[in-house]
């Protein structure tokens, strides 16, 4: 997946000033923070729908959503109508997935291989709980907590979304051949 329009204009290294406080993910606790308004941020990686910055020696990720706080333009927060058939909420669960990236990896999650699958459960309110299984890169990646909060707020765009769980999970192991060829092509694996 290339650069949404929004992000093509950011590059590796350009210091912006934030135009509002803004909330971010802390990388790689995954905690969201407050950033201030007026402080400097170090564009890291615009990839899908989030900015990795760096501020004061510490990595974050800025949603889409919030990025005005950047001085760009915001991308609406993806949602789904009430409506929403059962093929639309899956697919709008794998769409969200796809725009979740490692901060030091510019591939997605999906085709990078790390999503070994996803579950919606039916409630009997009509709510539905998404429970993700994947992996990491290795059993000692820092990014999980990050990762997962990314797409636990992605997901959560949706109102027939009530909770969603990510089990991470090291068996199978992770390997390159769970990359798509998209992903090797990327990352220059083939």
């Amino acid at each position: 997946m290339s650069d949404i329009e929004p992000l093509a204009g950011l590059s590796k290294g350009q210091v912006l000033p934030l135009q509002r406080d803004v909330e971010a993910i802390s990388i790689p606790f995954g905690k969201t923070v407050t950033l201030a308004e007026d402080s400097e941020v170090s564009v890291m990686q615009a990839k899908g729908s989030s900015v990795s910055v760096g501020h004061e020696g510490r990595l974050y990720l800025i949603e889409g959503s919030n990025l005005d706080a950047l001085g760009l333009e915001a991308l609406p927060r993806p949602t789904l109508p009430e409506d929403a058939s059962e093929e639309e909420i899956e697919r709008f669960v794998w769409e969200q997935l796809r725009t979740c990236f490692d901060p030091e990896i510019p591939v997605n999650i999906v085709d990078l291989g790390l999503v070994y699958g996803c579950r919606i459960e039916r409630l009997i309110t009509g709510e539905r709980i998404v429970t993700i299984r994947m992996t990491l890169t290795a059993p000692g990646c820092g990014m999980g907590d990050v990762i997962a909060a990314d797409a636990r707020h992605k997901i959560l765009g949706a109102p027939q979304i009530s909770q969603v769980h990510t089990d991470i999970v090291f068996d199978p192991p992770w390997s390159r051949e769970m990359m798509s060829d998209e992903a090797k092509l990327e990352l220059g694996m083939f």
